[in-house]
């Protein structure tokens, strides 16, 4: 008896660490998303830092996709656009393009990452909102934080 309960344990246990690394492309995302934005990064919660006084360069090939982001808003708020759960998802993809297409290291990683990481936090309140009128106020803050990239990164 002891030897079929320790069989059907030992069973189980090798069952279940088989089924932890199987995930659906979408997952496989969505944690390389969230990893991305907040690896080797505790000290996301402090103030961007310029390099010297001067803006941090970012790589060519992620600029488009802030830059394309930065538009969405600034045409949602120009043309009073009120599909704001559309402009989440928008701006959702963009974001992950930025992250896939990430290739920066060092200090100016870091500091853009000082930058990402509260901006990824609005666009997902963005997502998760029901309300018109809030959503407008976080458009906002998106709006802002465009505007402080600009401010850092060029």
């Amino acid at each position: 008896m002891k030897k079929t309960i320790l069989l059907g344990m030992s069973v189980m246990l090798f069952w279940s660490c088989n089924n932890t690394g199987k995930t659906t492309p979408s997952e496989e995302t969505e944690v390389q998303t969230e990893n991305h934005a907040t690896h080797q990064h505790a000290e996301s919660a402090d103030a961007v830092e310029l390099d010297n006084g001067e803006k941090w360069l970012v790589n060519e090939e992620m600029k488009p996709f802030v830059l394309k982001g930065e538009e969405l808003v600034s045409t949602y708020i120009k043309d009073n656009q009120t599909d704001f759960k559309a402009l989440a998802e928008q701006l959702k993809d963009q974001n992950t393009q930025l992250i896939k297409s990430c290739t920066m290291t060092g200090k100016s990683h870091d500091e853009l990452h000082k930058w990402l990481h509260p901006h990824l936090e609005i666009v997902k309140t963005l997502e998760n909102e029901t309300d018109a009128t809030k959503a407008n106020e976080v458009v906002a803050q998106l709006q802002h934080s465009y505007k402080e990239y600009h401010e850092y990164f060029q």
